[in-house]
């Protein structure tokens, strides 16, 4: 980018220097601009016309020549582009470099689209809420080559930027894999999906969500502010929307401001920088890329930032997950309702070591009670208390009773943090928690 910025700058000062030259040469010929005196008294001076025309069609020759010089130098800068580069009907926003100071950055929303026609729903809520449509340009990706949600898409116009997947192929998979041939797809579009976001447009951060999701009102006020801690603190690799146990009947509506660290990968409306993509991009797995975030070799002990209260709900009951957990947990997600300045906010006590002083002393010093107890108390303006559990049999019961999801990926716990899930039970904050002398995950724990 820069060396073809700096090729038209150089293209434009030599077409203005060269054409100041040529004026200068013009009207300095013998002859050629004679004054007011000579024309009066000179023998010659009838043929005065025709050395002004003469004059002018030189310059007009000159001039032309100069114009197809500057073209020629521009055509030569967009032959410079990547090859890769998809012609979007409508480009994205100017790349430039992000600034760190008092004005916001330019955080791309990537949408992933496939043969949903609802996209539109997703996609208006987005507009609707968006702040800027410079600091948040819509970049929608689609895969599947599906005309009627093309033309959805299209019937944006300017608002977002339609790009395509240009590879719709089957992928080979493993014959045991046969039936799981859209997960490949699924990952192999978020790879060039994110590489036209981080490779092609240059973005220094995105917001990635699917087309099945439908956001809140503070989306984009949420992730503004998040973004300096993700830059600012390398324990943290994302920051997403979602808590996966999120139901009305476990969160705490009207504290919808709490945000918590978690170890857990939520997805479903997420923040990761560019550096993050340099990371994952050479070792993008062919599917179960959700899954894949989850190993421990991806984490690498980092975490994300979820809030209490979900910023996005999911209304796509169809997919090539069948409906998996939306009937039981997905369909009852809170979405919230409250609009929060969270850039108004100091939350600066998401950084890892404030946050584990304030959060583990209000985890252990919670009285631990047993799980009859926690369900015969009316918890109404009582205090957090915390349920202990020992092992994973323990841990999954547990979840099962309370209505949490109980499943693990490498040992964490969906929303957990340290082993310790934070949500609200008949209006009572409780911890369910490992003991205190939790010392790690095991990846056995499934």
């Amino acid at each position: 980018m820069l060396k073809k910025t700096s090729l038209a700058l150089w293209g434009a000062a030599l077409f203005l220097a060269w054409n100041g030259l040529l004026l200068l040469f013009l009207w300095s010929r013998p002859g050629s601009a004679p004054d007011s005196s000579m024309a009066r008294d000179a023998p010659g001076s009838a043929l005065l016309p025709a050395q002004l025309l003469q004059l002018a069609q030189d310059a007009e020759a000159e001039l032309r020549r100069q114009r197809e010089l500057l073209l020629q130098i521009q055509r030569l800068g967009r032959m410079r582009r990547p090859a890769t580069s998809p012609p979007p009907q409508q480009p994205p926003q100017p790349l430039q470099p992000q600034r760190r100071g008092d004005e916001p950055a330019v955080i791309p929303v990537l949408v992933l689209a496939c043969d949903r026609s609802s996209v539109r729903r997703c996609l208006d809520k987005i507009l609707r809420y968006r702040p800027s449509a410079r600091r948040f340009p819509v970049i929608v990706s689609q895969d599947c080559g599906h005309a009627e949600t093309a033309a959805v898409i299209a019937s944006y116009g300017g608002a977002v930027a339609h790009i395509r997947q240009p590879d719709l192929s089957d992928v080979a998979v493993p014959p045991e894999h046969r039936k799981f041939q859209g997960y490949y797809k699924i990952s192999r579009h978020y790879r060039w999906a994110l590489g036209q976001v981080f490779r092609t447009f240059r973005y220094r951060a995105a917001i990635v969500v699917e087309d099945d999701l439908e956001v809140a009102p503070d989306f984009f006020e949420y992730f503004q502010a998040v973004l300096p801690l993700l830059r600012s603190d390398p324990s943290l690799w994302c920051a997403s929307a979602w808590n996966d146990n999120g139901k009305e009947a476990l969160v705490d509506a009207g504290r919808a401001e709490l945000l918590y660290r978690t170890d857990f990968f939520p997805g479903l409306g997420w923040l990761l920088l560019a550096e993050l993509w340099d990371e994952l991009e050479p070792k993008w797995p062919p599917a179960f890329w959700d899954d894949w975030m989850r190993q421990p070799e991806q984490r690498r002990g980092r975490s994300c930032v979820r809030p209490e209260v979900s910023r996005t709900v999911t209304f796509g009951r169809k997919g090539v997950s069948h409906g998996q957990f939306f009937d039981q947990y997905l369909k009852f997600i809170k979405l919230n309702d409250r609009f929060v300045p969270f850039t108004q906010l100091d939350l600066s006590y998401l950084h890892k070591d404030e946050y584990e002083r304030f959060f583990l002393q209000q985890v252990y010093s919670a009285p631990e009670i047993k799980l009859d107890e926690l369900q015969k108390s009316s918890g109404r303006d009582l205090g957090p208390v915390r349920l202990q559990y020992r092992g994973r049999d323990s841990f999954k019961a547990l979840a099962k009773a309370l209505g949490l999801m109980d499943d693990l990926k490498s040992g964490v716990p969906r929303a957990g943090y340290r082993g310790i899930v934070s949500f609200v039970c008949r209006g009572r904050r409780v911890f369910l928690a490992p003991p205190s002398d939790w010392t790690g995950y095991d990846p056995s724990w499934s």
